[in-house]
Order: structure tokens, then C-alpha cells, then sequence
């Protein structure tokens, strides 16, 4: 069964559909309960599975992150929401020195089966400390799982997998993307963590997009089509585990690459994945790898600066005809 859904919908699908299954499963964090978090995304979902399963927590992160911790060291398989991206500053210890590391630490003798929700991303002229794209930070840390949906369907899929993992898993949500709607088939289930997606093939360059970015490569790939240039594009979907296969076969074929990310450029997480591109794949390409990413500098909150400041599908098309 197919269904227009948004992506804020396909979150809320995603966690339903396990906490219906599961009792283990529970939501918690600030006003996620009766007013449906900040965005909206659980509207509903206290009316249906109570006070006790979607509970609204004091305000510290670092709290909610130690809750879930210990709850899913215990048989709880918790999803745990830190309002905005910017906010996991306050829980770097629970998420990178805990939930990170136990299962490590005790030899696999405990799971840390949680997820982590979050809403990143700018263009909502949400000002400087609740618009950044802090991927780097989390990809960097060994022990997490990292998604980034960047459609409805996604966001289920990738939901339904990142309940079902025994390891920490945060999970991006872009907060300019939660009213876009897109087609869900509803029978498809858990998308693997790990597994990318050809959004749209091409055979004359590899454009690599996460989140919000695949809708400006899209937007780009019109353009360069008019030209007669055609961009394959891929989306990650998962972080890490990264789809460096996918990547790799697409670049057998077209022998360029771009990455783009709305993380700041300067030490972004896309730097690392074109570095592994560089090292790996060099005697594939006909070009040096191209990234893009935001400019180094805070979100301004002026919308006329924030639109300068993000990355968009004219920088794409640039980089395109840059590359010859």
C-alpha cells in the first residue's frame, strides 16, 4: 500500500509502528508527551501509548541521554529525543563516553539498543544555536551508528532499523524538510543501516548528498541535464555504516565526484569521505573530488545572510563545470 506521507510522518510512522510491537519500546525527552514535541513529530503518540511509554523529561540533555543509557542496558530499547542538534554539546559525555563505549567495555556482555532523535539543519532562521549540522562530531566517535533521512519513506524505514540495532544509533532529522512530502510504500519495511540510494542515475559525474543537500543536487542535476550533463546521485542515507561500495561503482562509471553537505566545510564529515574517495578510488577519477558545505562561520539568524551561508544547487552546478 502506497501513501503520501511527510517526512515528520514517516518518523512518527517509524516509532509507532515498533512501540505497537514492542512494549520495550518507549519515547522520552522534552515535551514530546502531550504537546508533540517542539516540531510536532509525536503528536498523538501519548494519547495512544500513555504516561508511560512517551514521558516528558526535566530540561538536560545530559539527563536524557544517562536515562537511555541505563535503560537500554536493562532490556528497554528507548528513543530519546535532544530537541535540537545543537544541544548534544550537553550530552557529549553520556553519548560519547557511555553509550558510546559500554558495550565495548564489557565485552558484549551488555546491548545498548537506543536511539537518538534530533532535529539539525539550517534554513529556518533558527539563529546561530539551533541550526547547525553537527555530523562530523557524531560520525567521529567509534561506538555510534549515525542516519540522515532525506524523504518520508527514509525516515520510516530508516526508523524501523534504527530501533531494531543493539548499538546506539542518533538519528538526524532535518528541521526544513519535516512538512515535505513525498510517496511511502508502506510494505517495504526496514531499510538496511549501511545501504545508500541511487536517487537518480547519470553517467558523467558521482554527486554524493546528505539530507537536505539531495533535494539541491536534484534541483542541480535539472540543470545540468539541460546542458546535456548527466549526475548520478547518491544518498548516503546512513552515515555510518557509510555505502562506500555504492559510491565506488558509481565512480567506476562516471569518473567524478562531488560531496555536499550543509555542515560547515571546514572539518565536515564530507571531507572524510573525500578523503576516502581520494585514497581509494584515485586511479578512477578524471578529476580531483570536489566538496561543498556552508560557509565557515556561525548561522547567521537575517535570512538574506542564512541563504549565503548554505550551500544550494547553483554551488552544485558550479563545481559540475568546474571539474570540465
Amino acid at each position: 500500500m502506497k501513501k503520501t506521507m511527510t517526512y515528520s510522518e514517516g518518523i512518527k510512522e517509524g516509532m509507532s509502528i515498533r512501540m505497537r510491537e514492542d512494549p520495550n519500546v518507549v519515547l522520552f525527552g522534552e515535551d514530546v508527551g502531550r504537546f508533540g514535541g517542539c516540531f510536532g513529530v509525536s503528536a498523538g503518540m501519548f494519547e495512544e501509548f500513555g504516561p508511560d511509554r512517551v514521558r516528558d523529561t526535566p530540561i538536560s540533555e545530559s539527563a536524557i541521554i544517562g536515562c537511555a543509557v541505563g535503560a537500554s542496558s536493562t532490556g528497554l530499547r528507548p528513543i530519546a529525543e535532544i530537541m535540537m542538534m545543537d544541544f548534544l554539546t550537553v550530552a557529549m559525555d553520556q553519548m560519547c563516553n557511555n553509550a558510546a563505549k559500554l558495550r565495548f567495555m564489557t565485552g558484549g556482555k551488555l546491548h545498548f539498543p537506543m536511539v537518538i532523535r534530533t532535529a539539525g539543519g539550517a534554513g529556518v532562521n533558527a539563529a546561530a544555536q539551533h541550526s547547525q549540522s553537527l555530523e562530523a562530531w557524531v560520525t567521529h566517535v567509534p561506538g555510534l551508528k549515525m542516519v540522515f533521512p532525506s524523504n518520508a519513506q527514509d525516515a520510516l524505514g530508516l526508523m524501523l532499523s534504527s530501533i531494531d540495532d543493539e548499538n546506539p544509533v542518533v538519528y538526524e532529522e532535518h528541521k526544513a524538510m519535516l512538512a515535505m512530502e513525498s510517496e511511502v510504500d508502506m510494505d517495504m519495511g526496514p531499510i538496511p543501516l549501511g545501504k545508500g540510494n541511487i536517487v537518480r542515475p547519470g553517467k558523467d559525474v558521482t554527486i554524493v548528498a546528505v539530507g537536505k543537500m539531495v533535494h539541491e543536487a536534484l534541483a542541480a542535476a535539472a540543470e545540468l541535464e539541460k546542458e546535456g550533463i548527466e549526475a548520478e546521485i547518491i544518498d548516503p542515507r546512513t552515515l555510518y555504516p557509510f555505502d562506500m561500495d555504492m559510491v565506488a561503482n558509481s565512480i567506476d562509471k562516471t569518473h567524478k565526484a562531488i560531496v555536499v553537505s550543509e555542515e560547515v566545510r571546514r572539518g565536515g564529515y564530507m571531507g572524510e569521505i573525500s578523503a576516502q574517495i581520494a585514497e581509494n578510488f584515485f586511479d578512477a577519477l578524471d578529476a580531483p573530488v570536489k566538496r561543498i558545505g556552508a560557509l565557515n562561520t556561525p548561522v547567521p539568524f537575517s535570512p538574506a545572510l542564512e541563504s549565503q551561508y548554505l550551500p544550494n544547487a547553483a554551488d552544485i552546478v558550479k563545481a559540475v563545470k568546474a571539474q570540465g
